[in-house]
């Protein structure tokens, strides 16, 4: 109250009459809608498109949400949110009131998904009091889009908002609890997620498998032949693979073997015994969805999930065109649907009739099955306009968006076109008691190749050479049964069998969309928060958990199990979309979470260990202040540091125990951190620059810290 007085002005004995004046004119009503967004820069592509007849202006976001400083939530009264003006947006929400002081009509016009639809209500309970409220939905910000959303406008989605309120109120009970646990039994600033720690398991278990690992030695041996008259337009030469020897599959263990069965082919005719063609139709892809988008964006451009989703959300809110004026070049970037508007399907179609021709027209529209629950009125990614092709809008775009606009055109343009025929040939050659195989394929027909190179649609565990490329197939020549051939050269090669891929954010993503953990607003946080938090490393493409992520899922795995199963967190994300679609009360959701969660939580008050250490002395001294290091745990792990802070804050990261590889350097390697990821510099820093970002291999072709990433 002694605010409110504060913040009263105090009226003067004698107005002067100007004053009045300009007060009455500030507020004066306009007669236009008043429309709310949530970013400036969809707000100045809608108003472009709506001509001036509505005001058009951006909240910058949420508006409203759960109090910071207290839990928000009335367990006993049905889990009863608590929602308050948040704090940072008091000044924004000011401005928003006065400007829908002057307005009798409100349009919220925010994203159309969940988290936008709870947007949305709370923007109607701040600003529509007294008002007329609609709801504009749209999921392209084209005119022909804009124009239908607010001819046809809807009221508030209620299911959406209770489906986005029950995983506030999931995420904010396990926040809650688990957190103060975690700060008391490891050490402050930890926390836990719904879908995050499940996250977090699937990386640590994977490294369990990667270190539990131990390769295995084994050898193959290829065949350069050739025709002994080849034709005009045939390679000159083709490989042949060991596949069976005595008439069993090929099992060489070791040199010696590979040695001794080469030696004795040296003087085998090759023979071919059994030539097969078979053509094959290679249809495209579906067009993207938000999780496809990040994975072939990391896959094929090195783009990480938060990044491409940047990215994608300039597309989707406009692109100044110049005299054009800003357009929106994609349509809304948070989708799990693989469905296309028939107006959209009948664009792709006419345009690529034109471009290429009718014999890359099926004859019917392909159609796409969305997977599971996905929301059908949604649309996939696609260019709003696929006559405004990558190369007409380079100018216009950064290097990332042309490079993600290309990657987004391309796909959806590939989706509506012809399969592409291949003809795949296998040869089986006799050499002596050795069994080859040659295979290669040849494109008789490229359909929906014309638009995508055949490596733009390859698998990311398509089998790669030694530089990382991907293997391209080879083209065999025309080859007969019991035809004789040419030996260029047989060549043994030594391998080891590989540990199971480490995840990348391209395959993370991927099995969680395949688990059923998340929704496509959630993948790319998920895999931020884990980093930003401490819990996961970048190695290069790889995701490696950090210690302090084994000893967090270590902790909830011996006290929540439950929350770390992955069926029982799939169950919850179908269970929000039941809400969504009016099959489940919103608090019903809640509780089916709750009960069980609440009674290990008072079990694990009592039951979970502390794991914070004590300062572990290292035997050397401090060479600031002489006093002893020690070994102390911190939020991101151990170091050492000295013993005398905060006095001294001498501090440095633990070593890693291998030797720095640069000759004269009696240095160590150190796991060091940027904001691109861990690399390994030395000890002896600044004296040797050495930066590597990875440990050195060992003989067997292993690193240091064995794994791949896929």
């Amino acid at each position: 109250m002694v605010q409110e007085k504060e913040l009263t002005p105090v009226p003067d004995p004698k107005p002067k009459p100007k004053k009045r004046s300009k007060s009455k004119k500030m507020v004066r009503m306009s007669s236009k809608p008043l429309v709310v967004v949530e970013s400036p820069t969809k707000a100045r592509t809608l108003e472009r498109y709506l001509a001036g007849r509505y005001k058009v202006i951006a909240s910058q976001g949420h508006v409203m949400d759960l109090p910071a400083s207290q839990f928000g939530v009335d367990v006993e009264n049905g889990f009863a949110p608590k929602y308050i003006v948040i704090f940072r947006k008091r000044r924004i929400v000011k401005e928003l009131k006065l400007e829908a002081a002057r307005h009798k009509t409100l349009y919220v016009a925010t994203d159309p998904d969940r988290e936008g639809e709870a947007i949305s209500a709370h923007l109607a309970t701040v600003l529509g009091e007294g008002k007329e409220v609609h709801r504009a939905v749209f999921h392209e910000i084209t005119p022909e889009a804009i124009k239908a959303a607010f001819d046809h406008p809807i009221e508030v989605d209620r299911r959406k908002v209770e489906a986005q309120q029950a995983r506030r109120i999931l995420d904010r009970i396990l926040g809650y609890s688990l957190s103060p646990l975690l700060w008391k039994k490891v050490g402050r600033g930890l926390s836990a997620g719904r879908v995050q720690s499940v996250a977090l398991k699937l990386i640590v278990d994977r490294e369990a498998e990667v270190q539990a690992f131990r390769p295995v030695e084994y050898w193959e041996v290829t065949a350069q032949l050739a025709k002994l008259k080849p034709g005009p337009k045939e390679p000159a030469e083709f490989t042949a693979s060991l596949v069976q020897v005595d008439g069993k599959k090929a099992d060489l263990k070791n040199q010696q073997d590979a040695e001794q069965l080469v030696e004795g082919l040296k003087e085998a005719p090759f023979v071919v015994q059994k030539v097969t063609r078979r053509e094959q139709r290679r249809h495209p892809s579906a067009p993207f969805t938000t999780s496809t988008l990040q994975q072939d964006a990391f896959n094929r451009l090195g783009f990480g999930a938060a990044r491409t989703m940047r990215i994608a959300q300039q597309l989707y809110e406009g692109i100044d065109l110049g005299e054009a004026g800003p357009v929106g070049l994609i349509t809304y970037m948070r989708t799990d649907s693989v469905q296309i508007a028939a107006g959209a399907r009948g664009q792709a179609r006419a345009y690529i009739e034109s471009a290429y021709g009718k014999e890359y027209l099926p004859e019917k529209p392909p159609i796409y099955k969305s997977r599971g629950r996905a929301q059908e009125a949604h649309e996939a990614i696609r260019p709003t306009g696929v006559e405004r092709t990558p190369d007409q809008m380079k100018s216009y775009l950064t290097p990332e968006q042309l490079k993600l606009y290309r990657l987004i055109w391309s796909r959806f343009l590939a989706s509506q076109m012809a399969p592409a025929k291949v003809e795949q040939t296998s040869a089986d050659i006799q050499a002596g008691r050795c069994g080859f195989r040659a295979s290669g394929s040849r494109i008789l027909f490229p359909g929906f190749l014309k638009v995508l190179k055949p490596q733009e649609e390859t698998d990311p565990e398509t089998p790669k050479d030694k530089k990382g490329k991907e293997k391209e197939p080879q083209f065999l020549p025309k080859l007969e049964e019991t035809e004789s051939l040419r030996t260029l050269s047989i060549d043994p090669s030594q391998h080891f069998t590989k540990p199971p891929a480490r995840f990348t954010e391209a395959s993370l993503i991927r099995t969680m969309e395949e688990l059923g953990i998340g929704r496509p607003s959630t993948y790319a946080p998920t895999v931020q928060t884990l980093i930003t938090r401490g819990y996961v490393n970048r190695e290069g493409r790889a995701l490696i958990p950090a210690e302090l992520g084994g000893i967090v899922i270590g902790l909830l795995a011996q006290h929540f199990e439950k929350m770390l199963d992955v069926q029982f967190t799939a169950r919850m994300e179908a269970e929000l979309d039941k809400v969504e679609e009016g099959e489940l009360a919103w608090n019903d959701c809640v509780q089916h979470f709750y009960e069980p969660f609440a009674d290990r939580l008072a079990a694990a008050k009592e039951e979970l260990e502390s794991v914070k250490q004590e300062p572990v002395p290292t035997g050397e001294v401090c060479p600031d202040c002489g006093k002893p290091l020690v070994i102390k745990w911190g939020r991101k792990g151990r170091f050492i540091s000295c013993s005398g802070f905060p006095d001294c804050r001498f501090a440095k990261p633990l070593t890693t125990g291998v030797p720095c590889p640069e000759n004269g350097c009696d240095g160590e390697l150190v796991q060091r951190r940027s904001r691109r990821g861990i690399f390994y510099g030395c000890s002896r820093f600044p004296k040797c620059r050495h930066i590597s970002n990875k440990l050195p291999e060992r003989a067997d072709g292993q690193a240091e810290a064995p794994g791949a990433s896929d």
